[in-house]
């Protein structure tokens, strides 16, 4: 955490982008390290926002570039497991990517929009909302809760 604290607003673009990718990391923890540290609120919300989107980007790719046989070899899915989760994600489409912020699942969300080929260009429209959202409502609550208990950090 420090490195990349030393690093401003690129170290929380690099955290964010590293947190949406299979790497587990928490990006909450470190965006409200950097509003606690009397970031500009545009920036971190800028650099935070955009670093979490193109790490769940990059996840979407990786499971676009993934293989069934792969899946079945290395992890022991059954076939019939992978068509039953196709289905379900058939089902909802590239809307599953507004749940990509959810921690801990919202990377496998992303990793499975990919895998099962959705729309791209929706997927990371509908994931670009959902992080936005995300940090604006950590930002109003982070700005809320420091003026009613005047913080000073």
């Amino acid at each position: 955490m420090d490195f990349l604290g030393q690093w401003g607003y690129l170290g929380l673009f690099f955290g964010c982008f590293l947190s949406a990718t299979i790497i587990p990391f928490s990006s909450d923890a470190l965006f409200i390290s950097a509003l606690a540290l009397n970031g500009n609120v545009f920036m971190v919300l800028l650099w935070g926002v955009l670093g979490n989107w193109l790490g769940g980007l990059v996840t979407y790719w990786m499971g676009y570039i993934g293989k069934w046989e792969w899946i079945e070899k290395w992890f022991r899915v059954k076939p019939a497991t992978l068509e039953k989760q196709k289905i379900k994600v058939d089902k909802y489409g590239s809307w599953l990517a507004l749940l990509v912020w959810v921690p801990v699942i919202g990377d496998i969300f992303a990793l499975a929009l990919g895998f099962y080929r959705t729309n791209f260009y929706a997927s990371s429209l509908f994931m670009f909302i959902g992080k936005f959202a995300r940090f604006v409502l950590i930002t109003i609550l982070f700005v809320y809760f420091k003026v009613k208990f005047n913080w000073s950090i």
